[in-house]
């Protein structure tokens, strides 16, 4: 019975480090047990974003401006479970470590969410497709869907650590020490001038946001799971 309960207690070690790697997922969760939460109600009521802006209706949010909507709270370290949907030209993204709502840009990280198969965004730079640390550092492939199918995105920050994964791959690590200047990234890329913090010195305690319509393109939200780490 001993040797039984010790084969079955490593083998449960074994897959739980299948499913993450220095405490970041390496693949998607199951948002269904203990411990996890949606960001918003049902309602909104908890959501910060200006008035008629986003809405939601049978579980799915949308902005008809290019104005985030942000949690109620600010997070430390967090999984956060969601699915989103593009549109043709959809240019959104996943806020983390907001410490200034107003202005976000440069006091937060976005981690970015584009139609990488549309003209635009095809050809732009790969820090700034889809799963890139925007500005910053590229997903390691391209795993994003074309737009109208549903993604699937797990994002986990503990301390300056960020994983993402995108349908079913762990397709960026990051590692924010790393980021120094404001105007060149460690492999020699430019930072873009508006963000003007390095990504060294930002808080890591903040709220998390969603960037809304932009460039006239939608962008859609539904499942948005958090578990605090």
């Amino acid at each position: 019975m001993t040797r039984f309960y010790c084969i079955f207690l490593t083998t449960i070690i074994i897959l739980s480090g299948c499913a993450s790697t220095k405490n970041g997922y390496t693949t998607h969760p199951d948002t269904s047990g203990k411990g996890w939460s949606s960001v918003f109600n049902n309602d909104l009521s908890n959501a910060g974003f200006p008035k008629g802006v986003w809405s939601i209706a049978d579980g799915v949010i949308t902005a008809t401006k290019d104005e985030a909507i942000w949690s109620a709270k600010q997070y430390d370290n967090f999984v956060l479970d969601l699915e989103f949907k593009n549109a043709e030209g959809t240019n959104s993204g996943v806020i983390v470590h907001a410490t200034d709502t107003a202005e976000w840009i440069p006091h937060s990280v976005e981690l970015q969410i584009a139609d990488d198969y549309s003209k635009e965004w095809s050809k732009a730079a790969p820090d700034w497709q889809c799963a890139a640390i925007f500005g910053h550092q590229p997903a390691t492939k391209r795993t994003v869907k074309p737009a109208g199918e549903w993604n699937h995105y797990t994002i986990t920050c503990i301390g300056q650590k960020i994983w993402i994964v995108l349908n079913g791959e762990l397709v960026n690590e990051c590692d924010m020490a790393k980021f120094t200047s404001a105007k060149t990234n460690p492999d020699g890329t430019p930072v873009p001038s508006w963000l003007s913090n390095p990504m060294a010195t930002l808080p890591l305690h903040g709220y998390i946001g969603f960037q809304g319509k932009h460039a006239g393109a939608p962008i859609y939200f539904r499942n948005i799971k958090i578990k605090e780490l």
